[in-house]
């Protein structure tokens, strides 16, 4: 008999894990067996909160059951290389939350891994399989709303706690990382190919020593896409793709609502001077129960990754550029090496 589930377990008690932890494991073809964290206490507690049968005392603990299948790492950052590496080392496959490194040169040794180990390593990039997001890419491959000539977003909350590891900078912190990474993946993902070149304006803060508000412009070849992110300005997020014949509004583009519909607006080819514009409702479902069936379909299939490290490493690649960008203060190619 086909087996039909991945057993996952989680490595660490992150606060993301609200959001995550009970989606998944009432996900078709997942179950959540455990969580772990170097503190018993942290464990228990976790384990106690989303109704999971095991607590393990240390990471090392989870990666050693032999029944875990796949994890899915929520730790700080600067320490999702390591622990995906140990990961796959130990036989797990791995959905690992965004960033999946701090630069594009550790994907290359993330890639190393899964081809040594054959399993499966994915950044958590749940947007990317969110249905809102697939009808967007149709609806521009379909020509709905003419040439894509430019994507406009932007991406914003406020956050000035100095022990959030957001403002940490030793820990991978910084708006970029955190938030600016969803318009680029995104608009890679609408637009259908990478970047040529991109420019940026970035700010520090100076006691946090983390870039707390950032403008991008990315070239891609006939398409210009540009967004700002911000960790201390008024909450905010939208993305639109606009068209010669049409455009097309993400109401909710990152942190998609699990418990009503999301909404696109199209606006179409104007009738007598007038623009029509209607919302499109995409059923209401969670996006990370979704990114974590999706995944678990690609490992007991043997097929493809909806998002595999390849895409990964581009889209790091753009956003180290926009990096380089903030120092030079001019262009930056995206670079392959």
């Amino acid at each position: 008999m086909a087996k039909d589930q991945i057993v996952w377990g989680i490595l660490g008690a992150a606060k993301i894990n609200d959001k995550v932890v009970v989606p998944m494991h009432n996900a078709p073809k997942c179950r959540v067996k455990g969580i772990a964290s170097r503190s018993t206490e942290k464990a228990r507690e976790a384990a106690a909160k989303y109704g999971l049968a095991v607590a393990y005392d240390s990471y090392e603990a989870l990666l050693a059951d032999p029944e875990i299948e796949a994890v899915y790492i929520p730790l700080p950052n600067h320490l999702h290389v390591e622990w995906t590496i140990r990961s796959v080392e130990a036989g797990k496959h791995v959905l690992c939350e965004k960033p999946i490194s701090l630069n594009a040169q550790q994907v290359e040794r993330l890639i190393a891994a899964r081809n040594k180990s054959g399993r499966y390593i994915q950044e958590a990039f749940m947007v990317r399989t969110h249905p809102q997001w697939l009808k967007v890419r149709s609806l521009i491959d379909e020509g709905s709303i003419g040439e894509l000539r430019a994507v406009t977003g932007g991406f914003t909350y406020h956050n000035t706690n100095e022990h959030n590891i957001r403002n940490q900078s030793e820990l991978g912190g910084g708006g970029l990382l955190d938030i600016g990474c969803y318009p680029i993946t995104t608009s890679r993902f609408a637009i259908g190919r990478e970047p040529r070149r991109v420019v940026a304006l970035v700010e520090q803060d100076p006691a946090f020593k983390v870039d707390r508000l950032g403008s991008v412009l990315m070239d891609f070849d006939g398409v210009q896409a540009s967004f700002f992110y911000s960790t201390q300005t008024y909450p905010y997020q939208r993305m639109q793709f606009h068209g010669t014949k049409g455009r097309i509004e993400v109401e909710i583009p990152f942190n998609a609502p699990n418990d009503k519909p999301t909404r696109l607006l199209l606006s179409e080819n104007a009738s007598n001077g007038v623009a029509t514009d209607r919302w499109l409702e995409l059923p209401v479902c969670d996006q990370y129960g979704v990114a974590a069936t999706t995944f678990a379909q690609a490992i007991l299939s043997g097929g493809p990754q909806a998002i595999p490290l390849e895409d990964a490493r581009a889209n790091m690649r753009v956003i180290d550029a926009v990096f380089r960008s903030a120092r030079s203060d001019a262009w930056e190619t995206i670079t392959e090496g």
